[in-house]
């Protein structure tokens, strides 16, 4: 999915909402399933904290990003899924970077590579991870060579 900058390279800040629950009681087995389900869904980011809940419980805290259209879905699953009886959720203001999508030609193929843009300088390059795995599977490398051949093309390192 190609993404075009805003003019000049601004900053983009988008309207969003924090969703949260606090889990001490939904298996753990659920948990990756409902993080899929989310994202699936239109959740832009999905996260989980370890907390302590009443009676030094161990929990989980899942917090969640999603534009406010989303907000009634996201509950509908969180509600469906998990074992949770509340859910808090707030309007935030989220400052992101500009961002474009080059194509890098490593030794095995293609890889995507997203750029944050500052002005006219890439400040951070990160390749895709799932096109460095289908490589690193396919070719039986290590998935660590090709995100090095990656970085070396595009003169950008991890450090």
């Amino acid at each position: 999915m190609q993404s075009t900058p805003p003019p000049n390279n601004e900053h983009i800040d988008d309207q969003m909402v924090k969703v949260e629950v606090n889990l001490d009681d939904t298996p753990g087995e659920w948990l990756g399933y409902v993080m899929d389900l989310l994202l699936h869904k239109g959740a832009n980011d999905v996260y989980y904290t370890p907390i302590y809940m009443k009676k030094n419980r161990p929990g989980v805290q899942l917090q969640l990003l999603c534009s406010h259209d989303k907000v009634d879905d996201m509950k509908s699953i969180l509600f469906s899924e998990t074992t949770t009886l509340g859910i808090r959720y707030y309007p935030l203001i989220v400052h992101r970077a500009a961002r474009k999508f080059i194509q890098v030609e490593t030794k095995w193929g293609p890889v995507t590579v997203k750029q944050g843009i500052r002005g006219n300088n890439v400040f951070q390059s990160s390749p895709e991870y799932e096109e460095c795995r289908a490589i690193a599977e396919k070719y039986e490398v290590p998935l660590k060579a090709v995100y090095e051949e990656v970085w070396k093309k595009t003169n950008l390192s991890y450090k």
